[in-house]
């Protein structure tokens, strides 16, 4: 599956930028979803992920709705937390290409659910979550945690201890040992300072909270955005 990964995203390192959907009414997170898109498309952020953080599914499906009719050259993917299969039909109508589940481990799937969701959408990727934050450990070698996702999902997803903590480089490495050339995305606490050594040996990121210097309410900060790309560059 990993193929598949690399033709949705065919440049190097792809950076793809988290939309929470921050706002104090459904007009307001709508409006800033589009801005931030904006920002994203024109800083060369390469995907965006809409997520209910701050929001509900409604939210989703009304922010995806208006970017439809806008259009975008950005990859984009759902994330409906805790209720990820959701996130299968919604991104399939609206155009997404990928969803994000936190976990792809047996211990957190209900995997009869989500064999039908990837049966029924087989054009809609899977960004699976492999020691995500704050999911339960399964008390499974790393290893094994590690080849059970590579069967079911596209790219694997990993991050530190939580929101916008930086993921450990030798966590990173001890993936990608057991991982070879399957794609690796950081999922949480990638910035400016640490992207060149973390995208070193990782495939890409998703990033959030730097771009909003830690606050996930706060509008981009169109600088840092600059910043981390800057960076994202010399790799390329």
């Amino acid at each position: 599956m990993a193929h598949k990964f690399y033709d949705l995203f065919p440049v190097k390192k792809p950076v793809i930028g988290m939309i929470h959907l921050a706002g104090q009414n459904g007009g307001e997170k709508v409006r800033r979803a589009l801005e931030e898109i904006l920002i994203f498309e024109n800083e060369g952020i390469n995907g965006a992920i809409i997520e209910n953080y701050h929001g509900s599914t409604l939210d989703v499906v009304a922010a995806l709705s208006r970017i439809s009719e806008r259009g975008t050259k950005l990859i984009l993917g759902v994330n409906i937390l805790k209720d990820s299969y959701r996130s299968f039909e919604i991104a399939n109508r609206f155009g997404a290409k990928f969803v994000q589940f936190d976990s792809v481990q047996p211990t957190d799937l209900m995997l009869d659910v989500y064999d039908n969701m990837r049966r029924m959408y087989p054009s809609v990727s899977v960004l699976g979550g492999v020691r995500f934050k704050y999911t339960r450990p399964t008390g499974n070698p790393l290893k094994k945690d590690l080849n059970y996702a590579m069967q079911i999902c596209e790219a694997v997803v990993t991050t530190g201890e939580g929101t916008g903590m930086e993921t450990p480089i030798e966590k990173l490495k001890d993936f990608r040992r057991l991982m070879g050339d399957y794609p690796l995305i950081v999922g949480a606490g990638l910035n400016a300072e640490n992207a060149y050594w973390q995208l070193g040996v990782a495939d890409g990121a998703i990033v959030g909270s730097f771009f909003k210097n830690g606050d996930t309410q706060k509008p981009i900060d169109i600088g840092r955005v600059k910043k981390l790309m800057l960076e994202v560059r010399k790799l390329r």
